[in-house]
């Protein structure tokens, strides 16, 4: 295959050499794990109030595994302790789990593999390609660093966890289970912000709850890794997909193929739409003992 710098793929030719190359289901696979995954997750909160079978109760705000591990979120935790109540003791420990659990697989593993706006706002990336729409001067990456000062000194000032109130996420879940719909004016709002303003504007630049897992996974040791980049043939189909694509030159460019940077959701597109096989999920811990024998 030539070397050469190929053109944009179109909305028909997009990833198709990996279609050609590997087939469909290897280059959908972890599509296709990723929503097995936001389903199972949703399925496991929805067979309690659906059917009574009390699997995992709550949402992904706080909630209880079995009736006996509590699991919360920590940006949901951390407002609660800045209002200045202090929150029962189960409250602080599911936050440990979970911050424990992202800062081990990479923190922003959430909002591609458990976060259910992912959803909405993959569909607003796919109708963009389908309608070839421009890409927009997007907006400054450290926005949702700020938003995220902001959400943490609100409950200070205001003794209310005020980002509960229209965090998307329990919103959806609200509305999907239990028919409260009137958050979903919020939702709407992030999928047009999407579609026609600024591509991945709220999960790459706005959502508060993202930074803070970006920040948890800082030092995960798993990471994708351009494993092959001296087989890159520049067809772009990567950075076409990718919805944090920055993360992508210095990996394929540099002389660091790890992409270390907290911004990759490590959703495994690029792994999926690459016909060279560039990318592929590593541990960084155990390839440098690797690489001591």
């Amino acid at each position: 295959m030539s070397q050469t710098l190929k053109q944009k793929p179109t909305q028909h030719g997009f990833a198709q050499a990996a279609i050609n190359e590997l087939g469909w289901w290897r280059a959908h696979k972890f599509l296709f794990l990723r929503r097995l995954s936001q389903i199972c997750v949703f399925a496991l909160f929805a067979i309690g109030p659906w059917l009574g079978l009390w699997l995992l109760k709550g949402n992904l705000s706080a909630s209880e595994l079995l009736g006996t591990v509590p699991l919360s979120d920590p940006l949901a935790t951390l407002q609660v302790l800045l209002t200045g109540h202090i929150p029962e003791i189960s409250l602080v420990l599911g936050a440990v789990i979970i911050a424990v659990f992202y800062a081990l697989l990479g923190g922003r593993v959430f909002c591609s593999w458990v976060c259910p706006v992912n959803l909405v706002t993959d569909l607003a990336s796919w109708l963009r390609r389908k309608m070839n729409l421009p890409r927009t001067t997007q907006m400054p990456r450290n926005l949702r660093y700020y938003l995220l000062a902001l959400v943490l000194i609100l409950p200070v000032l205001t003794g209310i966890t005020v980002w509960e109130w229209l965090n998307p996420v329990p919103i959806l879940y609200r509305a999907v289970l239990f028919g409260a719909g009137s958050g979903l004016w919020i939702l709407a709002a992030i999928f047009l912000l999407d579609l026609f303003i600024s591509e991945r504007a709220w999960c790459g630049h706005l959502c508060p709850t993202g930074a803070l897992f970006a920040l948890l996974g800082k030092a995960s040791p798993v990471k994708v890794s351009a494993v092959n980049a001296k087989d890159c043939d520049n067809c772009m189909d990567c950075f076409e997909i990718c919805p944090e694509r920055q993360v992508l030159k210095p990996a394929l460019k540099g002389k660091q193929p790890m992409i270390i940077d907290s911004d990759c959701t490590q959703c495994g597109r690029c792994i999926d739409v690459c016909a060279q096989r560039v990318f592929q999920y590593q541990n960084r811990i155990a390839l440098k003992a690797e690489n001591n024998q």
